[in-house]
């Protein structure tokens, strides 16, 4: 039979759309702030928010009398006619999320508007209880607990406290970012962990992301039109392998949009690489009636009246930032060569230069200026006969008597069926994934200490990130003690590992961490695979001998010396066959 679902039930399921997460909840109420002009906000968790969340704020509070109505679905203070959700000028609108967050946890609200006394109200599975004198207060406090505690199959999705912790502190990030002029506070299992006190936004950047980020950021303020743009870049420093820290706000509220995204990215195109991602904060001013921000019920996805004059906007905007930095790319122009090219008629060797004879070349251009060798069928025979009486090697062996590095980049070693070509950065990255690998079943890798310790800070989410990745560090050969909030020292790094590049080892391990269920089996396979990728010798590097055949010693080693763990080939094989061909001998 068809009825009409119960109230609680409607609440239930608007919470499945609205209450996601504990961070969810953090949202919607700090939003609620927000809108009630509040200039200082302290959030309290507790276990990542699954047992405790309470927001409090200085704003305009709740009478008393309306508390049991800002509980009722679809009750709002925000708009009030179909024409305002034209015009949309607060974070909240929609009137669910109270209503939601209350149907699926315990909520008790204190607050008071500033012309009586405070007042409280507990509400209980969706139902509400009496109204009861409190203490005056500046403001509203609400405190939710057991979230998700009568919808058991919502709460076991849940992820473990610190993973949802740092969802908690990304959202109060984004708040943070588009809210410079505003005072937050985060403390999570009596431990302050963000502190911020009203800023301008690029001391602002600094303070919720990470001190490195000092000095390392371009401003960007733009007009066209009805459109204003302002924020900041990140320059080359700042470019990581993972996405995560680009933020576009749109009228100071956090948004999700790919188009935009890509107008950023677009506009960096000729200074990072596919899979580089740069760091912005930014935020686009555009008339209210623009843009529609009733979407969805997170609202964070939005539709613009005209989206691609937007994106070219920002891009332009993007670019004009970035001028500083492509005006420093020197321009390579080709060298005009001609159609002609000269050819040298005559040769006269240098001092200590070969002469053509040893060098074993014919330079001559013309019978006029012919340098006459003297015949060499002595040496010729001599060559012929060494060959001859030379021992067959296996057809897949490597020659490591005779091995040489091309550009500084390749290892090249003749094999009897051919020719032998093998990366040097891959072939050194493979050795050191699998050691890193056998490292954390087995005994650590060899450590060097360093001379003078490195002191490296993070943000609190990385941090606690870093938390939880340090046994496999220290399995690696890292070696490392905190060294005040959310600050260690290292000690010491791994010996394979050249000094001066820990820390965006380090970086580049913790992001690779987060990334590991799209790219790798395991998280520990993330690691080693970031840790091989930045230790390992880079196009470039100058080996010897001894270097080349024991880099090729321990390839060969290894269980899989084909392939890097990022799955390109290490050794291409040029067969005697194909040389042939490409000589057109056959």
């Amino acid at each position: 039979m068809i009825k009409q679902l119960s109230e609680d039930l409607r609440n239930k399921i608007s919470a499945g759309e609205v209450v996601e997460r504990p961070a969810s909840v953090v949202k919607e109420l700090v939003e609620n702030s927000l809108d009630a002009g509040a200039t200082e906000i302290t959030v309290v968790v507790e276990k990542g928010g699954q047992q405790l969340i309470q927001v409090t704020d200085n704003g305009c509070g709740i009478a008393s009398d309306e508390l049991p109505v800002a509980f009722e679905r679809y009750s709002t203070s925000k708009i009030g006619t179909v024409d305002d959700l034209f015009t949309i000028d607060t974070l909240g609108f929609r009137g669910e999320a109270l209503a939601s967050i209350a149907s699926v946890s315990e909520v008790n609200v204190v607050s008071a508007n500033g012309s009586d006394e405070g007042a409280e109200m507990a509400i209980l599975n969706g139902e509400t209880g009496d109204v009861q004198p409190a203490a005056t207060v500046q403001g509203t406090s609400i405190t939710i607990r057991n979230l998700f505690y009568n919808t058991p199959a919502r709460k076991k999705f849940l992820k473990s406290p610190r993973m949802e912790f740092r969802k908690v502190v990304e959202m109060i990030r984004r708040f943070a970012l588009s809210y410079p002029d505003r005072a937050f506070k985060l403390i999570s299992d009596n431990r302050d962990i963000l502190n911020l006190q009203p800023e301008d936004l690029e001391s602002r950047i600094v303070h919720v992301m990470d001190p490195a980020y000092r000095d390392q950021l371009l401003p960007l303020n733009y007009t066209k039109g009805d459109y204003t743009i302002s924020g900041f870049l990140g320059n080359l420093n700042l470019i990581r392998t993972r996405p995560g820290e680009q933020y576009i706000f749109l009228n100071d509220r956090y948004i999700q949009n790919r188009l935009m995204n890509s107008s950023v990215y677009g506009a960096y195109r000729s200074l990072i690489n596919r899979g580089e991602f740069p760091f912005f904060a930014l935020n686009i001013k555009v008339p209210h009636d623009q843009v529609d921000v009733n979407v969805h019920p997170m609202k964070t996805e939005v539709r613009f009246k005209d989206e691609w004059r937007i994106y070219h906007v920002l891009k332009s905007a993007v670019e004009e930032a970035l001028n500083p930095i492509l005006n420093t790319i020197p321009d390579f122009d080709k060298p005009d060569t001609g159609s002609q090219f000269d050819f040298p008629t005559s040769f006269t060797p240098q001092e200590g230069q070969l002469n053509p004879d040893q060098q074993g070349l014919d330079l001559s251009a013309s019978a006029d200026t012919a340098i006459k060798f003297q015949p060499a069928v002595d040496r010729a025979k001599s060559y012929a006969s060494k060959l001859a009486s030379r021992p067959e090697p296996d057809s897949g062996k490597v020659d490591l008597e005779n091995i040489w590095q091309v550009h500084s980049k390749y290892i090249v070693s003749p094999i009897s069926s051919g020719l032998v070509i093998i990366d040097q950065h891959v072939a050194h990255e493979r050795v050191l994934f699998e050691e890193a690998m056998a490292a954390f079943d087995a005994n650590a890798m060899a450590a060097q200490t360093l001379l003078f310790p490195e002191v490296m800070e993070f943000s609190p989410d990385d941090f606690s990130t870093l938390l939880d990745v340090l046994p496999y560090l220290e399995k690696m050969g890292f070696r490392m003690k905190e060294f005040g909030e959310n600050t260690v020292m290292i000690e010491a790094i791994p010996s394979e590992m050249a000094w001066g590049n820990e820390k965006n080892i380090i970086r580049e391990m913790l992001d690779n961490y987060l990334e590991t269920q799209k790219k790798y089996a395991s998280f520990q396979e993330a690691l080693a695979a970031s840790f091989a990728c930045k230790a390992a010798v880079k196009a470039g590097d100058v080996l010897n001998t001894d270097e080349m055949r024991e880099l090729v010693n321990r390839l060969f080693g290894t269980k899989h010396p084909y392939y890097c763990p990022h799955g390109r080939p290490i050794i291409v094989q040029l067969s005697m066959d194909e040389l042939d061909r490409r000589f057109e001998r056959i």
